[in-house]
């Protein structure tokens, strides 16, 4: 199969396992970071960039820092609803942003668990879109559940591999 091909499908068919999840449980188990993280995924399956322990710990990073920052400084203020020109609550949604992704950058530099998709990830949750510790759990489950299937498509297609050798 083309290699193009190859990876689109594999993109697509990462994706609709959280995508049947969200759907069957109406629970937010599909964000936008599931996407590039999807892609990364299937682009580059045999490099440290596919790594699970960079896919989940970056991930894992990202939703503690967001967190973190939007409990420390956004609280109650939420992205889903625009904020009044130089308010308070847009300062205090920035400022949030901003710290989520500069402690996000810095886990993943010091932790070697580098993937610019949590960068969004975090940004996610410091906006207040996914801010409680629950909804920051479904984001994880929804990574390892991206990763899982990724494991399973690879090992499905060296199985096959394997086997058209023998053949």
């Amino acid at each position: 199969m083309d290699d193009r091909l190859g990876t689109t499908l594999h993109t697509g068919l990462l994706l609709s396992t959280t995508a049947g999840l969200a759907w069957l449980s109406g629970l937010p188990m599909l964000f936008p970071s599931l996407g590039p993280s999807a892609f990364v995924l299937a682009l580059f399956q045999d490099s440290d960039a596919a790594s699970p322990r960079r896919v989940i710990g970056g991930h894992a990073i990202g939703v503690v820092a967001g967190l973190l920052a939007y409990h420390l400084l956004a609280g109650d203020v939420s992205m889903t609803a625009a904020t009044a020109p130089a308010s308070l609550d847009g300062l205090r949604l920035a400022a949030s942003g901003v710290l989520a992704t500069t402690l996000t950058a810095g886990g993943m530099l010091v932790t070697e668990t580098r993937h610019p998709p949590a960068c969004a990830t975090t940004l996610i949750v410091s906006l207040g879109l996914l801010p409680s510790p629950f909804e920051g759990a479904l984001i994880l489950v929804a990574v390892v559940v991206l990763v899982l299937g990724h494991e399973l498509l690879l090992a499905t297609e060296r199985l096959s591999a394997r086997y058209d050798e023998g053949v």
